[in-house]
């Protein structure tokens, strides 16, 4: 910790950017090739389930599982004891459940792309017919949201994120007077990469929102709902019920998976709707396929059982990536604390920790940290269209290196800022 740096005068900036640079110079010399773009599972993260692997043996292969063999076709909507195990993650019933393949982004996309050809239920055409179409972005998010919605041509509409979740001024304000405003993003526990989780409050104004489209509705990408990362974990507050009591049942897709559980590559996908929303999309499915992987459900059944098995395999993930999120968290504080230049989240879960530089600095810090060998995820893409306005968030992903290269990486990230910010107050360009 020090001064803050637009406390000191030109001549000890300058002075202490020479200092700093040598520093940077000494990082170029090591070589350096450390990678945290991604918000990927480590080998230790992917290791707990290896067991899963055995959970399936042609000596005890169970060829009739809710009815029906798993081997075969059918089930496009997941087996019962899978709808089950996520109707629970959810707090939802297992009739509101569909269980697909490995991605609940897939399934997210699916879902837009359906309301874009189809319509959703209560619409009069489908989306794509209409002049326009528009989506509320929370920001600070999910870049691969974003990415949807730019492909399927869904207009993106920026709304802050604050401390208990989006503007919800903004919010209502917006969706009561525009009819093009379809829908809006929410990862709503531990939201990437804020780690932010909505209030009650929030919850229930969602819910209970006058929108001008009769066919709005809340992507609600539950991914991070059992990440904790501590004992003490966040509560978020159950929108499908919230919605039931406003009077808006069809108002929410719910979505979540095991892609961070057990296997990214090979988990589980779910999602959760209203009865008269499960029928239509049901419906279109049956058009799509034949059904997803049901061994591959069949074998998360087995191997995570119920919530109380997913909670004790869920602590031995935190038991990993926490030093990992600890040592991000003591880097930034003894390197960047009190220096006026930067903030940043301090998650309860979920992936991320989300950094803020001062305004006009986010693009110059990756693209330095780049030049010493530190990839991290593109300034600007936690933003539609990849266009931060204030140009200063950055992502920082801690779960995939090992701890020794991810305090180098962030001793590396801090050093960055402090470069870019002192050219900032310098005068000079970055």
């Amino acid at each position: 910790m020090g001064r803050r740096f637009d406390e000191m005068t030109m001549d000890e900036l300058s002075e202490l950017y020479g200092e700093l640079e040598a520093k940077y110079k000494d990082y170029q010399n090591k070589g350096l090739h450390l990678d945290m773009s991604r918000g990927k599972p480590c080998t230790e993260q992917l290791d707990l389930s290896m067991g899963m692997l055995d959970g399936l043996s042609s000596h005890d292969f169970p060829t009739n599982v809710g009815g029906s063999d798993p081997r075969n076709y059918g089930g496009i909507d997941g087996i019962p004891e899978a709808k089950q195990l996520f109707a629970a993650m959810l707090g939802v019933s297992a009739s509101d459940v569909i269980v697909g393949g490995n991605s609940s982004l897939t399934m997210m996309y699916d879902t837009l792309a359906r309301a874009m050809l189809f319509g959703v239920v209560g619409s009069d055409v489908p989306w794509s017919k209409l002049p326009r179409v528009k989506f509320l972005c929370p920001s600070p998010g999910y870049d691969r949201h974003f990415a949807i919605c730019e492909q399927l041509g869904i207009e993106m509409i920026v709304v802050d994120m604050l401390s208990d979740g989006p503007d919800m001024d903004a919010v209502e304000s917006l969706v009561k007077t525009d009819e093009t405003i379809k829908g809006i993003w929410c990862v709503p526990k531990y939201s990437n990469p804020e780690g932010i989780t909505f209030s009650d409050d929030t919850v229930d104004r969602l819910a209970r929102l006058e929108t001008k489209a009769k066919d709005f509705r809340i992507m609600w990408d539950d991914a991070y709902t059992v990440h904790h990362l501590t004992e003490e974990p966040d509560e978020l507050k159950n929108i499908f019920d919230a919605c039931k009591a406003a009077g808006n049942p069809n108002r929410v897709f719910m979505f979540t998976s095991t892609s961070k559980v057990t296997f990214p590559g090979a988990g589980v996908a779910a999602m959760a709707a209203s009865e008269a929303n499960l029928t239509a999309i049901k419906k279109q499915l049956g058009i799509q396929t034949i059904g997803p992987d049901k061994l591959n459900q069949l074998r998360h059944v087995r191997f995570l059982k119920d919530m109380n098995t997913i909670h004790t395999h869920m602590q031995k993930h935190a038991k990993i990536i926490r030093p990992k999120f600890d040592t991000v968290q003591e880097v930034l504080q003894s390197e960047l604390s009190d220096l006026g230049i930067a903030s940043w989240s301090q998650p309860k879960g979920g992936y991320f920790i989300s950094l803020n530089t001062l305004d006009g600095c986010a693009k110059a810090v990756v693209k330095m940290a780049a030049g010493a060998g530190v990839v991290l995820t593109g300034a600007g893409a936690t933003f539609p269209y990849g266009k931060d306005p204030r140009d200063a968030n950055i992502r920082i992903a801690p779960t995939f290196p090992p701890l020794e290269e991810l305090e180098i990486a962030i001793h590396v990230l801090c050093l960055c800022v402090q470069l870019v910010s002192i050219k900032k107050l310098l005068g000079k360009e970055i």
